[in-house]
């Protein structure tokens, strides 16, 4: 299971209350983890972020460039500009800077979330993080 849905979940439940900001940390060790880095951003310039997410870990581990190419036109993105940004490294700062910022964390496991500082690592179930939440949001109410 990723933790995609989780997210989302934690989205809808909390709309409004909380805030969401992702980065990203490709494994070195993985093949096209840094394509599908770029590939992702370069669906969310197109507004299509969370569909090609979801579309990356589903065809994991087929992320190569020609695979990448095809879930953007399967997504309905416009191929010439989403090809343009992946090969031309569009949001290459973006990521070594993420990249940077992980490291000097000492952030070494994806996904790792951090919730008002709290760290939490690893893939969790809903209840997990909806109980550190909730007792963040009346923290912050006293």
């Amino acid at each position: 299971m990723a933790a995609g849905p989780t997210v989302k979940k934690i989205m809808d439940t909390y709309k409004g209350k909380i805030r969401l900001a992702i980065k990203n940390y490709p494994y070195i060790y993985r093949d096209y983890s840094y394509l599908a880095a770029e590939a992702s951003l370069a669906a969310r310039d197109q507004g299509k972020y969370w569909e090609m997410h979801d579309l990356l870990l589903k065809r994991s581990p087929k992320l190569d460039r020609m695979s990448l190419i095809g879930y953007a036109k399967e997504l309905g993105l416009d191929v010439k500009e989403f090809t343009d940004s992946i090969d031309s490294e569009r949001h290459a700062q973006d990521i070594e800077r993420d990249v940077q910022l992980a490291t000097g964390m000492d952030i070494y496991n994806t996904p790792t979330f951090f919730i008002n500082g709290l760290k939490v690592i690893g893939d969790r179930p809903f209840a997990d993080f909806k109980k550190i939440i909730d007792q963040e949001l009346k923290n912050a109410k006293q």
